[in-house]
């Protein structure tokens, strides 16, 4: 990466972890995948229960194999017969791996989910939520993060699950009303009630879509 791109990452990273401290949120700065990984499994504890969304960005740093192949429980929503067991389950864990389809600045996350089960998780659920996000999907303010989340997040994870969206087709979001839509439940994330529940691992990388 150019060293001038790298320091202006550096430097916006922690205007938004100040951002997330004022939002009563955890934020870290990783230099690289592998530090993004290594802080990730720094805070959760070996015994843990562990499940996730569809958070492309942890599998993009290793955290994902990395979890399943240490001492920790992994729940897989999509081994159960039963999805609202599924998520019951998912609920119940200690750590909920995510990303952001964008966030702001001054620490807000924003979200856009389909099923719901993802963004569920984050509101309420399990004790902690991770996030991992690129500084790619750093965004100026919440209109902005907004933009992004429906304009290019979300054509991008349409087209990867063969969904028949106007978005899938025209690579921009149409305001549909499709039955493939995935724009379905909107999640934005200012504050958090509950300290130390939410923490957000910001890479100095492009990562997820």
């Amino acid at each position: 990466m150019d060293p001038n791109i790298e320091k202006r990452y550096e430097l916006l990273a922690q205007k938004v972890v100040n951002g997330l401290q004022s939002r009563n949120m955890t934020g870290y700065y990783a230099k690289d995948r592998e530090e993004a990984k290594r802080i990730a499994l720094s805070l959760i504890p070996e015994g843990c229960s562990v499940t996730m969304g569809g958070a492309m960005s942890a599998h993009e740093i290793g955290l994902v194999d990395a979890i399943k192949s240490g001492d920790y429980t992994f729940i897989d929503r999509g081994t159960f017969e039963n999805p609202r067991e599924g998520l019951l389950a998912q609920y119940a864990a200690d750590w909920f791996l995510s990303s952001a389809n964008a966030m702001t600045e001054d620490g807000v996350l924003v979200n856009i989910d389909g099923n719901s089960n993802r963004v569920s998780c984050i509101a309420q659920g399990p004790s902690h939520v991770l996030f991992i996000v690129g500084m790619n999907k750093v965004c100026s303010d919440i209109d902005g993060a907004m933009k992004r989340a429906r304009n290019v997040a979300a054509p991008i994870n349409a087209q990867r699950f063969g969904l028949s969206t106007p978005c899938s087709k025209t690579g921009s979001c149409m305001n549909c009303k499709s039955p493939d839509t995935i724009c379905c439940q909107f999640l934005i994330t200012r504050f958090s009630r509950h300290k130390d529940r939410i923490h957000v691992i910001l890479v100095n990388d492009t990562l997820g879509f």
